[in-house]
């Protein structure tokens, strides 16, 4: 931030005129007790339900905010934004329900279940455009027809009518919350939810702790937070597809740096652990990102006993054929799913060997694949191994090593994995 320049906050008055602005659009969600997760963390737990919105998110708040506000010219001229995910759709559908035209830039690898859905809510007000490999070819493609024909991007976080609307969150948490709140956990991605609520509590509840929640893999508002500057990250992980950014905005950065009381990342596997928890024990489908706030509770499990907490599940729109993946990492995360290369003896009966003797009784050989001879004694093959409890580890190994089985183990070469598996 420049020396002298004034930070932007969001006043308590403009959100509640944010808030008048999308009753018609946006519900008034739910925050309801977890009764599951309040006896496991001993406290009260709450969930504002932002899933069960209509496109599914929070989303439609910040970008019917956004939308509304604009002149008459800048309506006429349309929108445009770039999302392949909840934004896209709280566009579309405030693109539909305001009568603006609009155009919303995905990359062409973006899953065509996305895609409809942006188009059901959007309908015949807008035009997706499907663009190059990455977001940020979508991106770059959405900013050149920004210039090129005076249309108003649409930023999913970094604009101040956006924060402003996603805001109205944190008026209604404290609307319908009967006591205190100690706590509220809530996912970061690009920042605008967080700088947003954040900023509401601050002002109306002061001593309540916001705890913002980012993937171990997109630690980007962690990083800035620590090097006390807006930091663009070189790599991510884009599992959490919801929260999985390379930069914050510079408004949410400055915004966050001051008001959060802490940031904490999660690992990808806990949050896949969470997902299919909600889903078998609960009933509720969450996304990645909406499940982050939840999957923090572990790690704050002693700060929050006997504490009021709030986690904001953000999103549901969890695509289904990502299950398999969900339920491989989470198994990974727990440590009951292993993969090694085995050295197979080339002679009959080495497969019963291994079935017979070196797996335990409720091992499970989930992948298989053979590779090919190394030689005459040996044949290599890429196999993994679900256990029943993730202290059966080490004995596998050591029998495996016994009977000179053993090649290598898979799990700590991310770089072997990901080829071999």
């Amino acid at each position: 931030m420049e020396k002298g320049k004034t930070i932007y906050f969001p006043s308590i008055d403009n959100v509640k005129v944010a808030a008048d602005t999308i009753k018609k659009v946006s519900a008034v969600t739910p925050l309801g007790p977890a009764f599951r997760y309040s006896k496991q963390f001993d406290a009260n737990i709450f969930l504002k339900r932002e899933d069960l919105q209509q496109v599914r998110s929070y989303k439609i708040r910040g970008a019917y905010n956004k939308i509304s506000s604009l002149t008459a010219e800048e309506s006429a001229n349309g929108v445009v934004c770039a999302s392949a995910g909840n934004h896209a759709q709280g566009v579309a559908l405030s693109c539909k329900l305001l009568k603006i035209k609009g155009s919303i830039y995905m990359p062409a690898p973006t899953p065509n279940q996305k895609v409809q859905q942006v188009k059901m809510f959007g309908e015949d007000y807008i035009e997706i455009k499907l663009i190059g490999d990455t977001f940020d070819d979508a991106n770059n493609a959405a900013m050149k027809e920004c210039e090129e024909l005076k249309k108003t991007f649409i930023h999913p976080f970094n604009d101040e009518k956006v924060i402003e609307g996603q805001a109205t969150i944190g008026l209604e948490i404290l609307e319908q919350a009967t006591e205190p709140i100690d706590y509220v956990f809530i996912a970061i991605g690009g920042g605008g939810l967080a700088s947003g609520l954040s900023t509401v509590f601050k002002t109306l509840s002061p001593n309540t702790k916001i705890i913002g929640v980012e993937p171990e893999g997109a630690p980007s508002m962690k990083t800035s937070i620590e090097n006390g500057v807006n930091t663009e990250l070189d790599e991510i992980e884009k599992f959490i597809d919801g929260a999985a950014v390379k930069r914050v905005g510079d408004l949410t950065f400055e915004i966050c740096k001051e008001n959060l009381h802490d940031v904490i990342t999660v690992p990808e596997g806990k949050v896949c652990e969470t997902i299919l928890e909600l889903y078998n024990k609960d009933a509720i489908v969450v996304e990645p990102a909406g499940a982050l706030s939840i999957s923090a509770l572990d790690f704050y499990a002693e700060k929050i006993k006997g504490k009021n907490v709030v986690c904001v599940v953000s999103g549901s729109n969890n695509d289904i054929t990502r299950t398999a993946e969900i339920k491989e990492r989470a198994l990974l995360y727990a440590n009951l799913k292993h993969y090694f290369i085995v050295k197979f003896p080339q002679r009959a009966g080495a497969l019963r060997e291994f079935v017979v003797d070196i797996l335990g009784p409720n091992d499970d050989i989930t992948f298989f694949q053979y590779a090919k001879k190394t030689n005459r004694e040996n044949g290599s093959a890429v196999v993994g191994i679900q256990l029943k409890t993730s202290e059966d580890l080490e004995p596998l190994i050591s029998k495996m090593k016994q009977r000179n089985f053993f090649g290598d183990y898979l799990n700590n070469k991310p770089d072997l994995f990901q080829f071999l598996v």
